[in-house]
């Protein structure tokens, strides 16, 4: 064997592949791939939201009495298909009590928007699938990320299994609607997914050396705020859902003031008292604003915190979420004004979306500080 200077260059010739990073730059393309799936996901999730808000908005969602997960991707193909679908909304006590007189022609109007949630649904198991699959097959899924990955299509299919739950609520007794509980569990779960693969997407937006070195110099009291961010975002999500679920959005359309007092009338009329969270409709908008209030509280504590932030992108992430928090708010205060138009309550949910993905940013940024130059103030 010949001899080698001990001062020889080996990052040249055949031994060019041991450079530094060359194992970070091999793994490289399995992150890019893995967060382009996530991307698609996160896209359908959102495009999900919407569409279940206009179902719920345009009172579709009990028009299909069902649940077939498979068989149901079709929708109903003769007059004969279509008169036997219809009559089985006719059995229900939204029909009876709500809906009689309904023609065909208006039936299949929310017939379709159901048809079209669900169906959005089924595409967004089957990319799951098939993203997941192919990722597996080719071997792109990076160290570790796997069990993340099936973790995201175990809840779409829990979620999945929540809505028939939700919608079995309306089809029987007296309910013109689902259970208000019930939606808030089917919305909060599409939160948290949502919540999860922004999460994963910004933690595949950076190498893995480059997280473990920003890990280093993380700001744990900062970071605990991002944490009770997220957690307030989740809860003022779930009392929105509560609002839908009975619209009480559509009632009380004076502010700050609630039909002209602090507290709305009637605010424990139902028993037991715990009813009125859920089904007393000025005491579930209440609490809704109550917490509206609270959360930029905590939003306005946690962007002054962050201003003793040694850096600048963790400052910056804080205070876009606080911008977003008052824009949100306002948001809600005109969609109450005008007792709830599709076109406020809807964009005033996929800005629920906007807040929740700011916060997971500015909790992220805390955990693992962005690089930036020494001239950065």
């Amino acid at each position: 064997m010949a001899k080698r200077a001990i001062f020889e260059d080996v990052g040249t010739g055949a031994r060019a592949e041991a450079r530094a990073g060359g194992i970070d730059a091999g793994r490289r393309g399995d992150r890019g791939a893995v967060r382009v799936f996530l991307a698609v996901l996160f896209a359908l999730v959102v495009a999900m939201i919407a569409v279940g808000g206009l179902t719920r908005l345009t009172d579709s969602g009990l028009s299909i009495t069902e649940w077939r997960p498979v068989t149901g991707a079709l929708p109903p193909l003769s007059a004969e298909a279509w008169e036997a679908e219809f009559a089985l909304y006719r059995a229900i006590p939204e029909y009876q009590l709500q809906n009689r007189g309904m023609t065909l022609a208006e039936f299949q109007t929310i017939y379709w928007w159901e048809w079209g949630h669900r169906q959005l649904g089924r595409v967004i198991g089957l990319v799951w699938l098939l993203g997941f699959v192919g990722l597996l097959a080719t071997k792109k899924i990076p160290p570790g990320w796997t069990g993340r990955l099936v973790l995201l299509g175990a809840l779409g299919g829990l979620q999945g299994a929540i809505g028939w739950w939700m919608v079995s609520s309306g089809l029987e007794g007296t309910m013109l609607d689902v259970a208000s509980y019930r939606l808030a569990t089917h919305l909060g779960l599409a939160f948290v997914i949502l919540g999860l693969i922004a999460w994963f997407m910004l933690d595949l937006s950076r190498s893995a050396a480059d997280l473990l070195q920003a890990r280093r110099l993380a700001e744990p009291r900062l970071a605990t705020w991002g944490t009770v961010l997220i957690a307030a975002v989740l809860f003022q999500v779930i009392l929105g859902a509560l609002v839908a679920g009975i619209d009480a959005g559509r009632n009380y359309t004076d502010w700050p003031l609630m039909a002209g007092g602090l507290t709305p009338p009637d605010m424990w009329a139902l028993e037991p008292w715990w009813r009125n969270l859920f089904e007393n409709d000025g005491t579930v908008q209440f609490f809704h604003r109550l917490w509206g209030y609270a959360l930029l509280g905590l939003v306005i504590a946690a962007a002054v915190a962050a201003r003793r932030s040694a850096h600048r992108k963790t400052r910056l992430a804080f205070t876009a979420a606080l911008h977003m928090t008052v824009l949100q708010i306002v948001l809600g205060v005109v969609t109450v004004m005008y007792s709830s138009p599709w076109y406020f309550a809807i964009v005033h949910q996929l800005g629920a979306v906007v807040l929740l993905v700011l916060v997971i940013r500015a909790r992220h940024r805390a955990g693992t500080p962005l690089p930036q130059s020494v001239r950065q103030p």
